[in-house]
This record gives structure tokens, C-alpha cells and sequence, in this order.
């Protein structure tokens, strides 16, 4: 029995040559720049020692560098990046909100832990 349920998306991709060369270039440039963002965070983590001076800002800078990898993901894959520069702000302005609420969430509860835990301590 046939069924007519199913499609064959490799029979629908009709593009010249150019066009694939375009599309694998893309690929290629998305994947380069993921990976050099991981390295970075990668190096830094396994090369600043937790009792460094620097430590602060490396823990910032993981924070920064996960929201930026977040945000060029949702771009690329999503189509975002295609899109109105006002449908772009819409959409990654809360969410970056969302973001600073979560690590001031963080934050606060971690400072309040770490009182009661001098409290209990001394």
C-alpha cells in the first residue's frame, strides 16, 4: 500500500551549486564560532585557578559568554537573525531580563546562605 502521509524532503531541496556552497560556508562559519566561544571558556576555566584574583571576573565572563552562545544559537537556528531588527528585540530583550532576574536570584540567595552560615559558624 502507498502511503501519501509521508514526504520526501530530500526531493524538495532545489538549489544551484552557488546556493549550496552558500549554505555549507554558513555551516562552517556557525560551527567555528561556537567552538572558539567554548574554547575560550574552556582555556579559562582550566587555566585560572578558583583562588585567583581574577576568579571574579572569569565566573562573569562564563555568564556573559553562555548568554552571547544562547543568543547567536537562537539567531542562527531559529532564523531569528533573518528576521525585522524590532521581531529581534522583542524576542531577545525579555529573555535577557530573564536572564539578569535568574543570576540576581542567584546572587541574593547565595548571599543570604552564606550569612546565615557565618551566623552558625561563629
Amino acid at each position: 500500500m502507498l502511503r501519501d502521509d509521508i514526504v520526501e524532503y530530500s526531493l524538495e531541496g532545489h538549489h544551484s551549486e552557488e546556493a549550496g556552497k552558500t549554505i555549507r560556508k554558513k555551516i562552517w562559519k556557525v560551527t567555528a564560532i561556537l567552538t572558539a566561544i567554548t574554547a575560550l571558556e574552556v582555556i579559562l576555566g582550566s587555566q585560572i585557578k578558583q583562588t585567583s584574583d581574577y576568579w571574579e571576573v572569569i565566573k562573569w565572563s562564563f555568564i556573559a559568554l553562555t548568554i552571547v552562545k544562547a543568543a547567536y544559537i537562537v539567531l542562527v537556528f531559529m532564523h531569528l537573525g533573518e528576521e525585522r531588527k524590532a521581531l529581534k528585540y522583542v524576542i531577545l530583550i525579555p529573555y535577557f531580563i530573564f536572564i539578569i532576574y535568574l543570576i540576581f536570584i542567584l546572587l541574593w540567595e547565595a548571599l543570604a546562605v552564606g550569612d546565615i552560615w557565618a551566623v552558625s559558624a561563629s
